[in-house]
């Protein structure tokens, strides 16, 4: 029987998978090194990508939180408004006491409801004498009024609200146009 035979040399070195047999120790090393920076890297990556999906989420859910009522606030704005016409439809020196009873009623539901309104970051705008602002006004008419400088608001046709930091509804009003100017001349020039 002969013995088989082997194609192994001495001076060859057994290669691992996916290394060559000529790879030098130095460039084992450079290519080890650079794979590590690579995975150090797509690491941090991550967990910055992972930071800042927890930051957004925890901004989304307190938003949520915040703006929820949004919605049913809008459709509850109505009912704030018609409480504000029959409070100024009925006259003040009402003699009647059942409408002067009524007039009480009135009054003491609207106030319970822009209570609530506060508890649930709700505020009514509140624009008359202030600038023309059009982020959270909406002109409706201009009043010849020269008693106020242009842009100023004279007339609140409907109450504007705002929902902590964001409109609810813009304020509907009438400003000044034309009328006193207030502008500072330099007269030291």
């Amino acid at each position: 029987m002969t013995e088989p035979q082997h194609e192994y040399q001495e001076d060859e070195t057994p290669t691992r998978p996916g290394e060559t047999a000529d790879a030098t120790p130095a460039t084992e090393g450079g290519e080890a090194d650079g794979q590590l920076a690579a995975l150090k890297d797509q690491l941090l990556r991550a967990l910055a990508d992972s930071e800042n999906l927890r930051r957004r989420t925890r901004k989304e859910v307190e938003d949520a939180g915040k703006y929820a009522v949004g919605n049913f606030a809008k459709e509850m704005l109505t009912v704030a408004d018609n409480f504000q016409r029959a409070l100024e439809s009925i006259p003040a020196d009402v003699a009647d006491a059942n409408l002067r009873n009524l007039l009480t009623g009135i009054e003491a539901t609207q106030r319970q409801m822009l209570a609530a309104f506060e508890r649930f970051g709700i505020k009514k705008l509140s624009p008359l004498g202030q600038t023309f602002d059009p982020n959270l006004h909406r002109v409706m008419m201009e009043v010849n009024d020269p008693s106020q400088p242009p842009g100023t608001v004279t007339q609140v046709l409907q109450d504007g609200y705002v929902i902590h930091d964001r409109l609810l509804r813009e304020a509907l009003v009438a400003v000044a146009k034309g009328g006193a100017m207030l502008q500072k001349v330099d007269t030291q020039a």
